[in-house]
């Protein structure tokens, strides 16, 4: 398992060159991957393109770009270009998205998200795998007259998903290389993420998926102040069903109750959780919500989780064809180095 950070400039001069200097500290902390929400900002590609080429030592990966409101060929020339500016470190997340922010931001009609996900990653695929597409769907259409790949990007780029309902957990098995649930606890993931997702994967004939767990959480003293100031910060995620019901599902009520917040006993004790629950590998978002102070001895225990065994095998960018070796890696049982916008999972 792996263990990486979501970054967050905050309010800043420059958001590019603030996040360079937060991806040095991660990678000086030890930590092993670095993520990027998309909002209505910053390109989360771009940013991860950029942050990957000036900080080498760091897996870099978008969670997640909502469907709408994007088309296949365009995501695909992002994802390739940051592949190939990053030499193969670049993990690309997609999601549904809300209906709140997909019909009040793009004038889109939030109709049939789990039709159109399935045809996206299908026609997706086949762009990032081939460098080509030939796809006529009953939502989106992804044909290339001329080729669409991007000279250093052949390996291909692992597609990701940020799901945890039924239907985008089985979409995500058959067509996906992992996922990225945000605000599933321990509880959830056990129970229903996990063992939903691998069932889809293993009736489509495909490698074990990977579980990139993304964990709210920070290493503080002043555990009351902080759950209740992420109380308010994370109150937007209950009005969306997907998340209410996998808040319910992880034993919470609200979404703070799923937030990782303590000592360093404590965190390490609920990363560990994770990791037993089936999480592959998990990214810690939110580290900054209790001050600088606090955001720099969250990221020096998560570094040292990460150094407590060397991997087996570090993911690899690699989107193998049929008959290859599959590149996700396998489930393992030893913690070792291991939005952001909100999305209808």
């Amino acid at each position: 398992m792996t263990v990486g950070v979501a970054l967050n400039a905050g309010d800043v001069r420059n958001q590019v060159d603030a996040t360079v200097e937060l991806a040095r500290e991660a990678e000086a902390a030890g930590l092993r991957s670095a993520w990027f929400g998309q909002t209505f900002g910053a390109d989360s590609p771009q940013l991860a393109a950029i942050v990957g080429r000036e900080v080498p030592g760091l897996q870099v990966g978008t969670s997640a770009i909502p469907v709408f409101g994007r088309h296949p060929l365009l995501v695909s020339s992002q994802a390739q270009t940051a592949q190939a500016a990053t030499h193969g470190r670049y993990h690309l997340g997609l999601a549904l998205g809300t209906k709140l922010l997909t019909e009040g931001g793009f004038g889109l009609p939030f109709e049939r998200p789990i039709a159109r996900l399935r045809e996206f990653l299908t026609a997706l695929r086949q762009l990032t795998r081939d460098g080509t597409a030939d796809f006529r769907g009953e939502l989106l259409t992804a044909v290339t007259p001329v080729p669409a790949r991007v000279p250093g990007a052949e390996a291909g780029v692992p597609l990701l998903v940020a799901a945890m309902g039924a239907q985008s957990l089985r979409v995500s098995g058959e067509l996906a290389d992992g996922i990225l649930p945000y605000l599933a606890g321990p509880r959830a993931l056990e129970t229903h993420i996990v063992p939903a997702l691998t069932a889809a994967a293993e009736s489509a004939g495909r490698p074990a998926p990977r579980i990139v767990a993304l964990v709210h959480g920070v290493v503080t003293d002043d555990v009351a102040a902080v759950r209740e100031k992420a109380t308010g910060h994370l109150a937007f995620y209950e009005q969306i069903p997907s998340y209410a019901r996998v808040i319910e599902q992880s034993g919470g009520r609200r979404a703070s109750d799923v937030a990782v917040i303590g000592d360093e006993k404590t965190v390490a004790a609920e990363v560990r959780r994770y990791r037993d629950a089936g999480a592959t590998e998990v990214v810690f978002a939110g580290t900054e919500i209790a001050g600088e102070a606090d955001r720099r001895r969250t990221w020096a225990l998560l570094g040292d989780l990460a150094a407590e065994t060397a991997p087996r095998r570090e993911p690899r960018a690699a989107v193998r064809g049929p008959g290859l070796p599959p590149h996700p890696p396998e489930r393992q049982t030893t913690l070792t180095p291991c939005r952001t916008t909100a999305s209808n999972r």
